[in-house]
């Protein structure tokens, strides 16, 4: 996305943010002040183009009068992907509605510098406190290192020793997608991993592993993804050349359509010959083909959940407790009973 007012020596206006974003300064004014009357879509353009270019609203008069910002920091990633956008989205809505408005920082990657510069950026605006949706280890430790003097909210990266942190129980949403495909009859489940690093990628593996043990049967091959469908259409072309493999876990639905493509390619049924399970239910899950069985992740009820977390803390709750919210698999055309095995006599 282009910077705007970029070279121009001045900081970047409601018009650079429009036209970064391709809609009119009415729609950014309204993406601003928490309006309904904007789709999902078009908000999530209008906050990465926010993040993006740094564009930040004068405070001071409400500072001046209250002595406090009413204002949120929102630390995330990889906002053009489903799952991050719509986590945003929901965390904006949900503060406008507490009366907050929301400041969004978009990392570009998860060195200690960038974490450091966007934890600063946010408390320069007199945040009240800073919900982090980058669940990363790398960069969930160093926030954690830090010492910031406003509460810090955790999206996602869920793990021990976190206070305040709010998210979807991912290692039980793999084992919902492994055990629907053992109950199937499917014996080894084969999965494609997000990389390691992500708390969730690392959550989703140890389910698929705890479900085959559970079973006291052997899992599958392993193959390493990056949460991209390329990386996905990738693993799809080996597993197309295994015979063994007839049921495959991929760690997300961008991977999971990828690998569909690369088996459609290879001449490979699904899921007549190989079943496979996603995870995240986005909007397209039901459209490929065939409609996509996944773990179901309700991103909204994560951003409202951080809101009302982040709304008890700045309310002195002495002890906010982390907040696990329960996937739910959604069966639809991409797994079946695997074919028996004819033999020749």
């Amino acid at each position: 996305m282009a910077r705007a007012s970029e070279g121009a020596g001045r900081a970047p206006s409601m018009t650079d943010v429009a036209a970064a974003a391709g809609v009119s300064h009415q729609t950014v004014s309204r993406v601003l002040n928490g309006s309904e009357l904007v789709r999902d879509e078009t908000r999530a353009r209008v906050l990465a183009a926010i993040a993006e270019l740094g564009y930040r609203r004068n405070n001071a008069a409400r500072l001046l009068v209250t002595n406090r910002s009413h204002r949120i920091g929102m630390i995330s990633a990889h906002l053009v992907l489903h799952g991050p956008s719509m986590i945003a989205v929901s965390v904006q809505d949900a503060g406008h509605k507490a009366g907050y408005d929301v400041s969004l920082v978009a990392v570009q990657d998860f060195s200690s510098q960038s974490l450091r510069e966007a934890v600063g950026r946010l408390l320069d605006e007199a945040v009240e406190a800073i919900v982090v949706a980058v669940a990363h280890r790398h960069a969930l430790e160093q926030v954690s290192s830090l010492e910031v003097p406003v509460p810090v909210i955790v999206v996602q990266g869920v793990s021990e020793g976190q206070p305040m942190a709010v998210g979807i129980e991912q290692e039980i949403g793999a084992r919902l997608a492994v055990e629907h495909l053992l109950d199937l009859g499917h014996r080894h489940v084969a999965h494609v991993t997000g990389p390691l690093e992500w708390v969730e990628a690392a959550q989703r593996r140890a389910g698929w592993q705890h479900a085959h043990e559970d079973r006291h049967v052997l899992p599958g091959p392993e193959l390493a993804g990056d949460w991209s469908p390329e990386s996905g259409y990738a693993a799809g072309l080996r597993i197309a050349e295994d015979p063994d493999v007839t049921a495959v876990f991929a760690a997300n639905d961008g991977m999971a359509m990828g690998l569909m493509y690369a088996l459609h390619e290879k001449g490979r049924d699904v899921p007549g010959e190989i079943s496979v399970v996603g995870f995240d239910n986005v909007p397209e899950a039901p459209y490929v083909w065939p409609a996509l069985t996944t773990v179901n992740q309700e991103f909204s009820l994560l951003g409202r959940r951080a809101v009302e977390l982040t709304l008890q803390a700045l309310a002195g709750d002495p002890d906010p407790s982390t907040q696990l919210i329960r996937p739910e698999l959604v069966l639809r055309d991409s797994t079946a009973a695997p074919r028996p095995v004819v033999r020749e006599r």
